[in-house]
């Protein structure tokens, strides 16, 4: 059971009714403040806007701003929590097209969860590092997948912070098929890895833009296929597979005539 509480001080109702909401989802002691208003001892951690921020005193304030991603923002309430010291974060990241992330921090999981895409973990870590502005942050960064998680090494490599690679061979349960999950991601930032040194150029394989292909014909009921050049731009990260459609919707619009047939689309081959 938690002694501690979370204090919300904030004018803002919408931001109030944003994070309350959360808070009781995670069944979060809450204490409810408005600016001035004395904050009792029980509260490990202040909420409230960038714009109030300044005129709180409290040794742990954070700052939250409307829409913004809150994954960051709730691995460190609970640290707040839970006392633990901020000597080192582990970050785990299991690279997929929808990276599972996992944050620990002295053996304990902070916070698990699942991002949109391997460009998505820099910014992520980029939070995290704002949340524990005095810890010593490590990401762990899986080996399977080797495309998306190349995409999140170059990411990682601009935050300045230590990365290493894990063997996943040691992070998978026997007897279960290779999850890319939440999970998986908490197995990799427990498992040391081989620190990395210099970015990682991404390598895009036949085999892949292959696959990528297909998913756009299927995407397109059959009626284009995207182009190799469009289909490893999507893969190295430089253009989203939403962008890469869209082109293929203005080459080949619905009123262009009847669909190509089943086995091969017009321009497949290029």
């Amino acid at each position: 059971m938690r002694h501690r509480s979370v204090a919300l001080i904030t004018r803002d109702p919408s931001l109030y009714a944003d994070l309350a909401g959360a808070l009781r989802e995670r069944k979060i002691p809450t204490v409810s403040l408005l600016p001035g208003d004395r904050i009792p001892a029980t509260v490990a951690v202040v909420l409230t806007s960038p714009e109030e921020a300044a005129g709180i005193v409290f040794p742990r304030v954070m700052a939250v701003g409307g829409g913004q991603e809150r994954s960051a923002l709730w691995a460190a309430v609970e640290g707040a929590l839970t006392g633990i010291p901020a000597q080192e974060v582990v970050v785990g990241i299991d690279p997929g097209p929808r990276p599972g992330y996992a944050v620990l921090s002295a053996g304990v999981s902070l916070a698990q969860g699942s991002l949109d895409s391997p460009e998505a973990v820099a910014m992520f870590g980029r939070q995290i590092q704002r949340r524990f502005p005095d810890a010593s942050v490590v990401y762990r960064v899986g080996s399977g997948d080797s495309t998306s998680r190349d995409r999140i090494l170059q990411g990682l490599w601009d935050l300045r912070r230590p990365v290493e690679l894990v063997d996943e061979k040691g992070t998978t349960r026997r007897g279960k098929p290779r999850p890319r999950d939440p999970e998986s991601a908490e197995r990799i930032a427990r498992v040391r890895g081989h620190r990395i040194h210099l970015p990682t150029a991404v390598r895009v394989t036949p085999g892949e833009v292959a696959n990528l292909q297909r998913m756009s014909r299927e995407e397109s009921g059959g009626r284009f296929t995207i182009p190799k050049t469009l289909a490893v731009q999507v893969l190295e990260g430089r253009i989203s597979m939403s962008d890469a459609l869209r082109e293929g919707e203005r080459r080949y619009p619905r009123s262009a005539g009847r669909p190509a047939p089943a086995g091969r689309t017009a321009q497949e081959s290029s």
